[in-house]
């Protein structure tokens, strides 16, 4: 990896980032197990400000190493720079002139249109109210004074409730 990591800096500081692109990606075929190609890969597509193959080349990366902090960056900042710009192009088609909240309620409403959806981000799932559900339990339990019983559930066993 190190000669190639060689080449490909040689190749990019000619200008030829396609030629480095290309031979990262021969030895991310050639030694598929390997994260460090599409680490590389990456990071070259991020600084050429072509966010989505960095995000591609970061999650090759992440399918390899699921702890690398570099691709897991490249990946996230990636990610809001071409929402930054999905964003800024509905704004510039809906042509909002509002103040922040209109402009929100507007482009929420060009996404659902196109989505197709009437909801854009679906509520929190049952698995969260049972949660809490459980919690609040655990906190009447703890309120109880020292030395007195936990009330019975039905049929008089303290028990019953776990069932």
């Amino acid at each position: 990896m190190a000669q190639s990591s060689a080449s490909a800096d040689s190749l990019l500081e000619k200008g030829n980032r396609e030629e480095a692109v290309k031979l990262l990606g021969d030895f991310a075929k050639k030694y598929p197990e390997r994260k460090d190609p599409w680490v590389r890969l990456a990071r070259i597509h991020f600084d050429g400000e072509n966010y989505a193959q960095a995000i591609v080349a970061a999650e090759e990366a992440l399918q390899r190493d699921r702890t690398d902090r570099t691709a897991k960056s490249i990946r996230a900042v990636g990610g809001l720079r071409v929402a930054a710009q999905s964003l800024a192009d509905l704004k510039g088609d809906v042509e909002l002139k509002g103040d922040a909240r209109s402009d929100a309620v507007g482009l929420a409403k060009v996404m659902r249109e196109t989505l197709g959806e009437e909801v854009l981000v679906p509520p929190e799932e049952k698995k969260k109210k049972s949660v809490q559900a459980v919690r609040a339990k655990s906190v009447a339990a703890a309120q109880q004074p020292v030395g007195q019983k936990p009330q019975a559930a039905a049929g008089g066993n303290p028990f019953g409730a776990l069932r």
